[in-house]
């Protein structure tokens, strides 16, 4: 989620940046439909201190000198219209809780009273850990806002790192279009950088104490499962992965990408395309960055500047395949549905084009383009298919 002092962003769905060198790279906005080949004969644990992969991503380890990132395959749950989140532990003795993963925003919050769309809460009474620290914070989003008070409690994580640590929590004490019927978590984990954290900067983030207390290198990764791939079964629900430390190698194919950041507040990336199916939409890239480009996994929206929104949809209603779409569509009104298999995806936002950085850069991530169109029929799994980008962090 972004704070509502943006009004034109880019929500893709994680997040990057760059400045000077005009010479780019293309994301492709397209799903593989294959499958990744794991041998239950290897052994995955990453025994090595940041071991490069030739293009400047370490795999990291933990203090003792091994961490399996396979406990962290497939530790998000949710999808693409709901948002992604995690089970933490909070408190003395813990209680268990989702916690929403957003790189937009960098405040760890978590209800800390009753609401009618929740189903449980972290009760800070019951934990002999929690001490509040005498601050009120509040903070508002592009939709929703909460105030609470802020502490310091220990979290962990069970498909994590081994570990407890102790961070700051915002308790959430009153909300208002924050929390929505039918999402399954109560809390947000802010992964963005320290200058976005309320009240002020001097709040250090979930992940940040992450690194100063476990040792781990400042580098996390993001895969989310999108619509568009097929559950393997109603028992197997969408998801994805929070890769803490580092990069699994086993879950992406090919070279690591870069882009500079722009600015250490939100994860932000300079666009310099954009392509809708085979047509190039030709603006200024000032037009793409109006007022900034970010990549926020707490909303799955690609949101774009008026002017650019308006030359996607001219873009897409030039194809022959969409002719019958109603202006509803448009306006958000109405839904376009088609069975499943039949979706044109072709003809929505195929490629974002953005700066190449260089090795010791973030990279940037993926984002599927039409989770916003609900196709018929469609679900979204983890093992008949794997986003071909990952999106990961590095300080």
């Amino acid at each position: 989620m972004a704070y509502s002092t943006s009004v034109s962003i880019w929500a893709f769905i994680l997040s990057f940046y760059f400045g000077v060198s005009k010479c780019y790279f293309a994301i492709p906005l397209k799903i593989y439909t294959g499958r990744y080949n794991v041998s239950s004969d290897v052994d995955f644990t990453q025994r090595v201190v940041l071991t490069s992969d030739g293009n400047g991503l370490s795999l990291a380890s933990d203090p003792t000198g091994t961490v399996n990132f396979l406990d962290m395959i497939h530790n998000l749950q949710g999808d693409s219209g709901r948002g992604y989140y995690i089970e933490m532990s909070i408190g003395t003795p813990g209680q268990k809780v989702n916690i929403l993963v957003d790189t937009g925003s960098s405040n760890f919050a978590v209800a800390a009273a009753p609401h009618p769309f929740i189903t449980h809460y972290f009760n800070t009474a019951l934990s002999s850990t929690y001490q509040s620290v005498g601050r009120t914070v509040a903070v508002r989003y592009t939709q929703g806002n909460w105030e609470g008070e802020l502490g310091v409690d220990r979290v962990s994580i069970p498909k994590g790192l081994n570990g407890t640590i102790i961070i700051n929590i915002a308790a959430i004490l009153s909300s208002d279009g924050f929390f929505l019927p039918g999402v399954n978590w109560q809390g947000i984990l802010g992964l963005a950088y320290p200058m976005l954290a309320r009240p002020d900067s001097s709040v250090e983030p979930f992940f940040n104490s992450l690194v100063q207390q476990l040792g781990i290198p400042d580098i996390f990764s993001l895969q989310m499962c999108g619509a568009g791939l097929s559950a393997s079964s109603t028992a197997d629900p969408a998801g994805g992965s929070l890769i803490m430390g580092g990069a699994e190698p086993t879950l992406y194919r090919g070279s690591v990408w870069y882009t500079p950041i722009v600015e250490e507040w939100y994860y932000q990336v300079e666009v310099l395309k954009l392509e809708v199916g085979d047509q190039n939409l030709d603006l200024d890239c000032r037009e793409y960055n109006m007022d900034k480009a970010i990549v926020d996994s707490g909303t799955t929206l690609l949101r774009l500047p008026v002017n650019v929104f308006n030359a996607v949809v001219e873009a897409i209603t030039r194809s022959s395949l969409i002719q019958d779409f109603s202006s509803g569509f448009w306006d958000g009104s109405k839904l376009a549905c088609w069975m499943k298999g039949e979706t044109p995806v072709d003809v929505f936002p195929q490629a974002v084009h953005l700066p190449k950085g260089h090795e010791h850069q973030p990279v940037l991530p993926y984002h599927h383009p039409a989770s916003a169109v609900h196709p018929a029929n469609h679900r979204c799994g983890r093992h008949t298919g794997l986003l071909p980008f990952w999106i990961v962090f590095v300080s």
